[in-house]
């Protein structure tokens, strides 16, 4: 098995590559290749992810370098995480967002929006370079926002493609430590779309314990350990009946979490930016064979994980579940067949199929279909390049809304992205 990592010049990588040499031998895993424009990053990362491999004896070959189609070539599975204009354009989509009084934030309304302009249009380059160098392999998307950038794959560039995000591992693990229970005993109801989801039942030993886990989050006696992004109002999660992921806050909390981004006096990316540095500078350190601890302050827990249980679902045809960003085909009737949803599949060599689950309730129905309307828009947008499309996106988003603001943000994106439309 040959794996191609489009973007493997990210800070992420090592925690791949580290999950990646735990399930070599269970993969057949023979190479991997690690590609990136910003060769002098790639050189450091690459390095750094060579000594563990050696470190750990990982029977597999690393390579790394700037040439897509020689990454690509003869893959089975290509992973993009790329971040198109690097953590300076995600810290300039924040700004966006705030200086217009809106909520700033990497995937969601108006900097969400922005990205997936810029990442639209690269991940569907890299699905027309698959189609001569390695037409039967699997592209597993974690670039963000990942439901978005996989529906405009599906869309426009392969059938073989799925999403993937470490949000619904991490909300099992935290639900799994709020009741005290290993993670293997839990199974989640997840129902939604990327960055907005629910959980309607948890199981645990096929017992439905919701009831036991909404009074955990909401009760009186509440743990301490409850993440902060998932510190909603305890009447209002009892009212909702059902655990309302992080990503949520932005929607159901809008004027704390806008006041939240106000006060900082950094932006998310001016501090991932900074433990990147300190992160590069474990990387040169000949010394360092091991995944550092400073990693988890670059986010993506899980992400590894999640990464190769679905590869080795897929390579192996064991029909796992796992909770995924893929084609809806009729799991969820109140979507149409054709958009991306965020559900429980089943995995086995031909993809990942979304498990029907029960129709949602008005209470969380219209903001389900409010952001999938605005998704649909925005893939068109940045397929076509289009202004227009782009302008209806944003005043169909639940956090813009208002036709003049939107108008100004396109144009604003444009200006500061150097984004040139092909339509009005």
């Amino acid at each position: 098995m040959k794996i191609a990592v489009v973007g493997g010049g990210s800070t992420y990588t090592p925690e791949l590559v580290d999950g990646l040499i735990q399930e070599a031998g269970a993969l057949g895993l023979a190479r991997v290749s690690l590609m990136d424009v910003d060769r002098e990053r790639l050189e450091v990362v690459a390095g750094f992810c060579e000594r563990m491999r050696a470190h750990a004896g990982a029977p597999f070959r690393l390579e790394a370098g700037g040439d897509l189609d020689a990454a690509l070539d003869g893959a089975d599975f290509v992973l993009t995480q790329v971040r198109v204009g690097g953590q300076r354009g995600r810290h300039l989509d924040t700004r966006l967002g705030l200086d217009h009084g809106l909520i700033g934030q990497e995937t969601t309304g108006v900097g969400g929006f922005a990205k997936a302009l810029r990442s639209v249009p690269v991940t569907l380059e890299v699905c027309r370079r698959m189609e001569a160098r390695c037409p039967d392999a699997w592209l597993v998307n974690f670039t963000n926002p990942s439901g978005l950038v996989t529906e405009a794959v599906l869309k426009h560039g392969r059938e073989r493609a799925i999403g993937l995000c470490n949000i619904p591992i991490n909300l099992r693990m935290d639900v799994a430590r709020l009741l005290g229970v290993p993670p293997a005993r839990v199974e989640l109801d997840y129902l939604g779309l990327n960055h907005l989801s629910w959980v309607r039942r948890v199981l645990v030993d096929g017992e439905d314990v919701l009831p036991r886990a909404v009074e955990l989050f909401s009760g009186a006696g509440r743990p301490a350990n409850i993440p902060e992004e998932l510190d909603y109002p305890p009447d209002f999660v009892r009212a909702l009946g059902m655990l309302p992921s992080s990503y949520l806050r932005y929607y159901y909390l809008p004027r704390r979490a806008l006041l939240e981004l106000q006060a900082r006096t950094k932006s998310r990316a001016e501090e991932v930016m900074e433990v990147e540095q300190e992160l590069l500078a474990l990387y040169r350190d000949p010394a360092q064979r091991v995944k550092p601890a400073a990693l988890e302050k670059r986010g993506g827990a899980y992400y590894s994980r999640a990464a190769v249980e679905l590869i080795g679902a897929l390579a192996g045809d064991k029909g796992d579940r796992q909770v995924l960003n893929a084609r809806n085909a009729g799991a969820l009737a109140c979507l149409p067949p054709e958009v991306v949803v965020e559900l429980d599949c089943r995995v086995d060599a031909r993809g990942a199929t979304p498990l029907p689950v029960a129709e949602p309730g008005p209470e969380i129905r219209g903001l389900l279909q409010h952001v999938k309307a605005y998704e649909e828009l925005a893939v068109e947008a940045a397929v076509r390049a289009s202004r227009r499309l782009a302008i209806l996106a944003l005043v169909n988003h639940p956090l813009v809304g208002d036709a003049a603001l939107a108008v100004t943000l396109v144009d604003e994106i444009a200006r500061v992205h150097g984004l040139r439309w092909q339509e009005g």
